[in-house]
């Protein structure tokens, strides 16, 4: 019973470590004119970071009013890629995590996949059965889980945005590449693009990680390296859902008018 509990805390406290040793070491590294002290060696030099048009360039900026942020539960808005570029925030990747994590597409996402391995009963400890479907919910939450508290922590470190940015004005094949380059590539604090590092350490790491709590049947390499497959592939199909289905809703709601 202890051993069963501790394997289900496992994703929990990776997840507080890695939330907490991101944002200590980010605010560590924060030079202190970033942090809300101007630049006395050079006049003028706040007055000119603070454009008049910087604040709305950032499509899920923050609220001015600090007293009614967003709820951490609200999704950030979609992203245009050729929109000035704005650094998320702290409080943006945390909501990138919660929201990729609970959201209801990936909860939707994970009643299918469980209810699929029920149907024909893999891995074969959990059973054809509710507590089946149940046990198999919840350890691929714990996957995800993982896999999110590492790419947000890690990546905070390593300035990576894991937000999806949008090229809506684009080709449809262009469109499509951008999809599949963004699931392995992930924007830097000066706008450019890169490896996504942060991002192979989550899904890589979180997958072979959780062979120590998972069942014995799955907790092996080539099982690992599946899940590691399916996790880049299921990233590749969230960019597909943030890239598109914004259209899709505006013609929707357009041909019900």
């Amino acid at each position: 019973m202890l051993t069963s509990i501790s394997r289900r805390l496992a994703p929990v406290a990776i997840l507080l470590i890695c939330l907490a040793g991101g944002q200590i070491a980010r605010a560590q590294a924060t030079p202190p004119t970033q942090q809300g002290q101007p630049d006395q060696s050079t006049p003028g030099k706040a007055d000119q970071s603070a454009a008049p048009n910087a604040e709305p360039n950032n499509k899920d900026a923050e609220p001015e009013n600090p007293a009614n942020p967003p709820s951490l539960l609200t999704p950030l808005k979609p992203q245009k890629q050729d929109s000035p570029y704005s650094p998320v925030t702290p409080r943006q990747r945390l909501r990138w995590f919660i929201t990729n994590t609970i959201g209801p597409p990936h909860l939707v996402g994970g009643l299918f996949t469980s209810a699929f391995g029920t149907a024909v009963d893999r891995p074969k400890e959990y059973g054809p059965s509710w507590g089946g479907f149940g046990d198999r919910f919840g350890m691929r939450l714990t996957g995800i889980t993982t896999s999110n508290a590492m790419e947000a922590g890690i990546g905070s470190l390593w300035e990576e945005d894991p937000r999806y940015f949008r090229i809506p004005d684009e080709p449809f094949k262009s469109r499509l590449r951008n999809v599949v380059k963004q699931t392995f590539r992930a924007r830097r604090n000066d706008g450019s693009f890169g490896p996504a590092y942060a991002r192979f350490v989550a899904v890589t790491g979180s997958n072979f990680l959780s062979n120590t709590w998972r069942v014995e049947s799955e907790s092996n390499t080539h099982d690992a390296l599946i899940r590691t497959f399916e996790g880049f592939a299921g990233r590749m199909a969230a960019n597909a859902y943030e890239e598109f289905w914004p259209d899709l809703k505006q013609r929707a709601f357009r041909h019900s008018e």
